[in-house]
């Protein structure tokens, strides 16, 4: 057995001490921060310690100011009916693709891939005025439509699934008088739990954490969402940090709270097609 090197083990756990810190700073930050009152914030370190943790003012302020409970409404509309679409969709063009070979099926899927590789900002122009055309800006819709028709991450995770289903449980249903849609609907799409769950966690968070969007297309006050309503707590010259600080620890609930439940499922989503 070959004997450890100390040099090696040191910096492995030295880099290691360095990445922890540098992932659990910001959130250090924010949270000492969002106890904090006006006074505190502006006398001491921001990295110090507030005199109290049970300083809720800040929350209230920000839940009003922000305008969360809108915020939050357009959210969940916007994620609810993106994830239906996403879900729906990319299962059942994975479940064609993947199940039977047709003619155009090869240029299909270079086309998705092509897409990939084309940069984003390429394309705003062009989204835009189609979002205009359609007279869906300043409405949820439009960044609904760009979320579902201009992300095709589902198509890969649901695909890699896919394939590693046996088909043997497709004859087993024809065998048993099933239909395509039925084979489909209560055979394929549940074994893709673990896909769903991962595309729910990976989407909610991408469109929670996305700010261009919204602020492009819906700059009206009552589209806000969680991401634009941050901008609020900040002007020209001066911004109101305790407050976006707990703005940001409530946004970060929802998601806290969803990855916790599904995490067992993201790992396996990832990775799976990955060895077979």
């Amino acid at each position: 057995m070959v004997a450890r090197n100390p040099v090696w083990n040191t910096v492995k756990y030295l880099s290691l001490l360095v990445a922890s810190f540098l992932v659990l700073f910001p959130p250090y930050i924010i949270v000492v921060n969002a106890f904090k009152t006006k006074d505190e914030f502006n006398t001491k370190s921001t990295m110090s310690l507030p005199d109290s943790f049970i300083h809720l003012a800040n929350f209230g302020h920000a839940f009003e100011q922000a305008n969360m409970s809108r915020a939050f409404g357009n959210t969940l509309i916007i994620v609810a009916v993106t994830l239906f679409f996403n879900i729906l969709l990319g299962s059942a063009f994975c479940y064609a693709v993947g199940r039977f070979n047709f003619k155009g099926k090869g240029l299909l899927l270079g086309l998705f891939l092509m897409a990939t590789v084309i940069p984003s900002i390429t394309t705003q122009v062009v989204n835009y005025k189609t979002i205009q055309h359609l007279h869906l800006t300043n409405t949820l819709g439009g960044p609904i439509l760009l979320y579902i028709g201009a992300d095709i991450l589902q198509i890969y995770i649901y695909l890699q699934f896919i394939r590693n289903i046996p088909y043997d449980l497709d004859e087993c249903a024809m065998i048993e008088g099933a239909s395509l849609f039925r084979i489909y609907w209560q055979v394929i799409f549940p074994l893709l739990a673990p896909a769903t769950a991962t595309i729910i966690i990976l989407k909610t968070i991408s469109i929670y954490n996305d700010m261009y969007t919204p602020f492009l297309y819906m700059p009206k006050p009552e589209l806000v969402v969680v991401s634009t309503s941050l901008m609020r707590f900040f002007g020209v010259n001066s911004g109101d940090w305790q407050s976006v600080s707990a703005a940001i620890i409530m946004i970060m609930i929802p998601t806290a709270v969803i990855y916790l439940f599904l995490q067992k499922y993201i790992f396996a989503g990832v990775t799976s097609g990955a060895v077979k």
